[in-house]
């Protein structure tokens, strides 16, 4: 499956599953088709519209305790705005480019949440509000791993509206939920669908990219233009950030498959990127499998459950620390038409068991930072034993 930013200015990504996980990660390439971010486009500015869906979007007044997409739509949509990225090439003679996305304002000073990709590397940033106004903005922090960022209008004093954030821990697939953004630069647009799935893994970029989690996967239609614009629950709260869409065509249009960041994901960062940082995430530096008992008899394990080491990462944490991969290296492991004996497998970090990468992953993006040591118990030819890894910052992708 190929993955592309919801966006104009495209990367390409890929669903990760359980087999790529805590380091490095095989991505496919961009080009004919892939999830595309959700956020810019370079066409010409366009007169702003709103569309919706008849079905979902007509059942969520229904829904106990909804409002109609109308009144989410108006309670919401001062808050959402246009983001123009202009970077500037190194040659000081070439042309300027430029990149348009969305943004959520959350604080009436005029911070706003976006996408890290619509926002990165630019030189200059110009925010439009709804009522038209545009001024110019700046970065005040940001979480690249976790491709959030927050930015802030220069508004002279004045303040805007902003939204209100909701749980994405209280989301349920089939869930009503609704989109706001600029998508082909049709400022304000609202699109309207359910929720699809929950833990969604994803990527973005090369080998060695880290994966977010538990995101949110949408069947409202989300394409190029609306990155780091709202995923909205029918009370109106903000539960995602629009960031990705499946586009197996590789033609940035919209198939039915959406992806967003879950706004609890986007708490553990924001008070670091309000104090203007650049928020790190621990790198273990492996590639790992679930083991299930197919892959446990395929290559003689010992175990029934846990984490199949199959590539360690060069200069990692967990190559300093001995552990061990069943591959020798990530091209190794693309090469191969099969899986060989010989790795390690973790079946506890710091006590708690281990049976899956997620769990494995989980556990360390939420307890621990970057310097900080870790136990785990592995298995190698079968017998137990610990081994202490000093976790590294996640290196720069």
């Amino acid at each position: 499956m190929r993955l592309r930013w919801a966006a104009v200015t495209v990367a390409a990504g890929a669903i990760m599953g359980a087999t790529v996980a805590i380091a490095a990660v095989q991505m496919w390439p961009g080009g004919g088709g892939g999830v595309a971010p959700a956020a810019t486009t370079s066409s010409p500015a366009a007169a702003a519209t709103k569309s919706s869906t008849s079905g979902p979007a007509g059942q969520l007044a229904a829904t106990s305790g909804c409002l109609s997409a109308a009144d989410v739509y108006e309670q919401a949509r001062q808050a959402v705005v246009e983001i123009t990225s202009t970077q500037q090439g190194r040659n000081p003679f070439a042309p300027q480019s430029q990149g348009t996305g969305s943004g959520i304002v959350i604080d009436a000073d005029g911070t706003i949440l976006t996408n890290y990709h619509v926002i990165a590397g630019a030189t200059n940033l110009e925010v439009k509000f709804a009522d038209g106004t545009a001024v110019t903005a700046h970065v005040v922090g940001d979480d690249p791993g976790n491709d959030i960022a927050v930015i802030r209008a220069d508004l002279s004093g004045q303040s805007v509206a902003a939204a209100t954030l909701g749980d994405s821990d209280a989301v349920r697939v089939g869930d009503p939920v609704l989109a706001i953004g600029n998508p082909f630069q049709l400022e304000g647009t609202l699109t309207a669908g359910v929720v699809s799935a929950r833990g969604r893994t994803f990527a973005a970029g090369g080998s060695g990219t880290r994966p977010i989690r538990n995101m949110i996967q949408t069947d409202a239609p989300v394409n190029p233009g609306n990155s780091g614009g709202p995923l909205l629950d029918c009370q109106g709260k903000v539960i995602g950030i629009n960031t990705a869409l499946e586009n197996p065509t590789g033609q940035d249009v919209n198939v039915g498959i959406a992806f967003a960041v879950p706004i609890n994901t986007v708490n553990r960062s924001l008070p670091d990127m309000r104090a203007g940082k650049t928020v790190s995430h621990p790198w273990l530096g492996i590639a790992g499998q679930d083991i299930t008992p197919a892959l446990a008899k395929d290559v003689n394990l010992s175990v029934q459950s846990g984490v199949y080491v199959t590539v360690v990462s060069s200069d990692s944490p967990a190559q300093r620390a001995g552990l061990r991969g069943a591959f020798r290296s990530d091209s190794e492991a693309a090469q191969s038409s099969s899986l060989p004996g010989g790795g390690d497998v973790i079946v506890a970090v710091d006590g708690q068991n281990v049976t899956s990468v997620d769990d494995l992953a989980g556990y360390l993006d939420a307890k621990k930072q970057p310097g900080d040591t870790v136990t785990l118990k592995i298995v190698r030819g079968g017998q137990e034993q610990p081994i202490d890894i000093t976790l590294a910052e996640w290196p720069a992708g």
